[in-house]
């Protein structure tokens, strides 16, 4: 959905795998503990002691590292999830020292709980033909550990139902990683539409001003000279010529204050996924700026980007935006042969012009090219 006033919108993909990763995390910990107790309960021969009881204290502290970090983060981290694969699988294997004969012949034991909890966190972690994998893997130890416990166990049944999990929870996540990808292709859509519409009101109310600026200021002072009022040099037309000429620049030197609101974020990525053969690493941070500094930073790295498309003698390079002290700051780096500033002839427009000027005409902004051996970084930067 995009936020009032910018260009800006949440990705429907973030929130799922956000939500993927909190529900994740409850399900787990609920799962977890309650299999803790149920285990207690249920410690009856053949249970041995000396198994259940390290197997329980490392589910304990297994599901409170499993909250935590999933909790904090803004999706399942594949670290995590083949973690609880594998601790399920070991404890599946050892059903018969952790199950007492009832549990087993019911196929309701603790750790079936956790089989079914480990099919569902794979599934909406990883891609279908991974967590199909995963689940066939965990599925297979829970019907090997009941062999092993119990031989003349029916088996056929608790197959069938881990199998249909396992599709049902890939089929289901497909659909939602489709919808979701659908939902921010629209809305990746719609923000590049009001982007080009902001930036064209935008240089229309330039024009505007600019066209009123010359009829106010230099259009006069010019007309007065055809009509004859100066015939001759005048200290008077060189003060008026430079107060005109001042008037210019401080107009298109300065943003307008009520230019309207651009989520530098969204146009950053717009200009970069517009750079022909070269691979662009983005890591934005949501920020919105009047459309004149928004269009500054525009202008700067996609410079800055087409330089290391021409020069740089690489396919990579790095945009990263970010806040720090104040500023709102944006550097384009890449890891090419890099140049030296100093031999850079001074008509070579492209640099000073479209990067360094482009920047430092804009008040409280500025902008700094570093190079050398190890590649090139473009720093630019604007304090609100």
């Amino acid at each position: 959905m995009s936020l009032p006033g910018s260009t800006r919108y949440d990705s429907a993909t973030r929130h799922m795998e956000r939500t993927i990763a909190r529900t994740g995390a409850r399900a787990r910990g609920v799962v977890g503990f309650v299999a803790i107790v149920a285990a207690t309960l249920g410690a009856v021969p053949p249970v041995s002691v000396a198994w259940l009881a390290p197997a329980l204290a490392v589910d304990l502290v297994w599901t409170g590292l499993f909250l935590w970090v999933a909790w904090r983060g803004r999706r399942l981290p594949a670290w995590l999830v083949a973690g609880d694969a594998v601790i399920t699988v070991g404890l599946c294997l050892a059903q018969g020292h952790l199950v007492g004969g009832a549990a087993l012949e019911g196929g309701s034991s603790w750790i079936a709980g956790l089989v079914t909890m480990t099919i569902v966190v794979s599934g909406v972690t990883w891609r279908p033909w991974v967590a199909v994998s995963v689940g066939l893997v965990v599925a297979g130890a829970y019907l090997a550990g009941m062999r092993l416990a119990a031989p003349y166990q029916e088996v056929a049944g608790t197959l069938g139902i881990h199998l249909v999990q396992i599709l049902c929870i890939a089929v289901l996540m497909t659909l939602l990683r489709r919808s979701a990808a659908s939902a921010d292709a629209f809305l990746r859509e719609s923000a590049r539409a009001e982007i080009a519409l902001m930036a064209e009101r935008l240089r229309r109310e330039d024009e505007l001003r600019q066209v009123g600026s010359v009829h106010e200021t230099s259009l006069h002072t010019l007309t007065m000279v055809g009509l004859g009022t100066y015939d001759k040099p005048s200290p008077t037309l060189r003060r008026q010529a430079v107060a005109d000429l001042a008037a210019l620049d401080k107009l298109r030197d300065r943003p307008s204050a009520e230019s309207a609101p651009i989520a530098l974020d969204a146009l950053l990525d717009e200009v970069a996924g517009r750079v022909t053969g070269l691979d662009v690493r983005r890591r934005l941070t949501p920020e919105t700026v009047p459309g004149e500094v928004a269009e500054r930073f525009a202008r700067a790295v996609t410079e800055a980007l087409a330089n290391v498309a021409l020069h740089a003698g690489v396919r990579e390079a790095e945009l990263v935006s970010r806040r720090c002290d104040g500023e709102i700051r944006v550097e384009v780096a890449d890891a090419g042969g890099g140049f030296d500033m100093e031999r850079v002839p001074s008509d070579r427009f492209g640099v000073r012009g479209s990067i360094l000027d482009t920047m430092r005409s804009l008040p409280n902004a500025g902008a700094d090219i570093r190079s050398g051996d190890q590649g090139t970084r473009v720093s630019l930067w604007w304090r609100p």
